[in-house]
């Protein structure tokens, strides 16, 4: 696992081997953060990682100078290297760690998001409720972006707040936009 830009860009981390999170390949992340960069200025955003497993996403975001990042994550090896990874890079203070199940945070989240972002296992049975939740509860922010990362076999192109959709092999990224106020 690669950091592909930012600050940290190019530093290498190695996930636990018996973790159950597929991790988002280097090539994927850094197709996925230039379409951001047309999308979104990450820099300073409070950014919502949702089913984080090995943390990947959240330390592009922090490399590239999102200034708030929570992560959502429930297996605690992911977690424990999370922790370490991110004292490692000297970014503790970026990151809220919560740990504990996704779909009860969205459920009871206050809080808004610049930019959300959603990697669950591609399998589950209630995949396509994130969307759905994530703007039912408001979580995105005026303006914001959010991505959901799955399979081939969902489609969202339908849902209102859909703007754009790509394909990288078994990978698929959605990105949904919160109007403007």
């Amino acid at each position: 696992m690669r950091i592909v830009g930012g600050e940290f860009s190019g530093r290498r981390f190695t996930p636990p081997t018996n973790t159950p999170a597929r991790p988002t390949t280097d090539v994927a992340k850094e197709s996925l953060f230039n379409i951001l960069d047309n999308l979104i200025d990450v820099e300073n955003v409070k950014a919502l990682d949702l089913f984080a497993g090995t943390g990947s996403i959240s330390y592009e975001l922090a490399s590239r100078g999102a200034a708030n990042i929570t992560l959502i994550e429930r297996d605690p090896g992911n977690l424990t290297f999370i922790k370490k990874t991110a004292a490692t890079l000297g970014i503790t203070d970026r990151f809220t760690i919560v740990r504990g199940d996704v779909f009860k945070f969205l459920q009871k989240c206050t809080e808004q998001y610049d930019f959300i972002f959603a990697d669950p296992p591609y399998a589950l049975d209630n995949i396509d409720d994130i969307p759905m939740l994530v703007f039912e509860k408001n979580i995105l922010a005026p303006g914001g972006i959010f991505v959901q990362e799955h399979a081939q076999r969902n489609d969202y192109q339908k849902h209102p707040n859909f703007i754009r959709m790509k394909n990288y092999g078994t990978t698929v990224f959605t990105f949904f936009k919160q109007p403007s106020e």
